[in-house]
């Protein structure tokens, strides 16, 4: 019986997507179509160097401007330069998009140039390789071997094994290793015949290149309402993830919509609320302030036992496993404080912190616990791609 879905459909005019696992929503994004800059390939102008912040401001389009700061611009690719080594004002070299405008933000570029596959990333800027740290040990050397043996020759360019190639066939890792030094080549060859704020490589749209950045067993199947949807989504999948074509169809029940089916309009609710129950009657308060989101734990109406100590860890422990999926649902990023019931004893605090870090395990974002402090805040961050959830409900296609 499929349990693990990927749901796509049409929301107005954006596009909501929700991985589901049973009855639980593990992510749910709207997306509106072509407003996304994220991964985009261009070749920008700077405008001015700010020593003082240590940045660059490059305009992409004309009045369309990005930050580049320096310490990125690292293997710059010039397409016209001028007589300064450095970088300077009216310099035209390529840029990729790595973070969305949020806000009063400027969106960030970046030198290093990125393309991403299903199972292997390729980058301009740093020339090593490596396997996801997210892997076995096992895993890691047989994928280091299977990649270094499968790079072309004269390749200067750095590679990284992703998680997902774990489960894959070697073949298809070799294959897509080939076609993205192939794709590569290719844009470095048409980039210096082309001019200043052309888009050398528009990135798919983003409900779309979230099936390559969810790991192989998170979903059984796709599923969408919608027979443009469905036809785009193939497409997607026969051109990048062919193993994966089986695993889309069409959902055509004209008695019971999906978003009724799968109650999806009332999970995106929830996923907004900033109350969350936990299983044993604790709850969580989770509040987003413009420098960081703060959560806090709170015992409610939890059964007393005995031993307050141990009945404050097992409320902690449901709280680390929820806030950690509530941080991916939500798209939270930045800077977290978790306020934690305070333990006593330092072995609990210990077996917190190992349940935090194991739960974040399992978000395809990179996630970092960092310490407790002397207050007992558990620090943490979550690395910032898309606008959070909230953000994506208000914004405007």
């Amino acid at each position: 019986m499929i349990s693990r879905r990927f749901l796509i459909t049409k929301r107005g005019e954006q596009i909501l997507s929700c991985l589901m696992d049973g009855s639980r929503a593990v992510e749910i994004h709207l997306d509106a179509r072509e407003t996304s800059r994220l991964g985009d390939i261009w070749i920008g102008k700077i405008l001015n160097i700010a020593r003082n912040i240590q940045a660059a401001f490059v305009e992409v389009e004309p009045g369309v401007t990005g930050y580049l700061p320096l310490e990125d611009l690292k293997n710059p690719v010039y397409t016209k330069k001028g007589k300064s080594e450095g970088p300077q004002a009216g310099d035209e070299l390529l840029v990729q998009v790595v973070r969305d405008a949020q806000k009063t933000k400027y969106m960030t570029l970046s030198t290093n140039l990125t393309l991403t596959g299903k199972y292997v990333i390729l980058t301009n800027g740093n020339p090593m390789h490596s396997v996801s740290s997210k892997l076995g040990k096992s895993d890691r050397e047989r994928l280091l071997k299977v990649l270094q043996e499968s790079v072309p020759a004269g390749s200067d360019s750095g590679w990284i094994v992703r998680t997902n190639a774990a489960a894959a066939d070697e073949a298809a890792i070799r294959e897509e290793i080939q076609n993205l030094h192939h794709r590569f080549q290719e844009l470095m060859s048409v980039a210096m015949y082309r001019t200043c704020y052309s888009c050398l490589q528009k990135r798919e749209e983003r409900y779309l290149t979230r099936l390559m950045d969810l790991y192989s067993d998170s979903y059984e199947e796709i599923l969408t309402d919608d027979e443009d949807l469905y036809e785009e989504v193939s497409s997607f999948l026969n051109l990048h993830m062919k193993e994966s074509v089986g695993r889309l169809r069409l959902y055509k029940d004209r008695m019971v919509s999906m978003t009724s089916l799968y109650s999806l309009e009332s999970r995106l609710q929830e996923a907004l609320s900033e109350k969350v129950w936990l299983p044993g009657g604790g709850y969580l308060i989770i509040q987003a302030t413009e420098a960081l989101t703060v959560v806090d734990v709170n015992t409610g109406s939890y059964e007393k036992g005995k031993e307050k100590e141990s009945a404050f860890l097992k409320v902690n422990l449901e709280a680390a496993e929820e806030t950690a999926r509530q941080l991916r649902l939500r798209n939270i990023s930045g800077m977290i404080i978790i306020d934690f019931i305070n333990m006593k004893k330092q072995e609990h605090k210990e077996t917190l912190l190992s349940a935090l870090r194991n739960a974040c395990r399992k978000d395809p974002v990179r996630c970092d616990v960092v310490d407790m402090t002397a207050l007992e805040l558990v620090e943490m961050t979550r690395r910032k791609v898309e606008a959070p959830l909230a953000e994506q409900v208000r914004q405007k296609p």
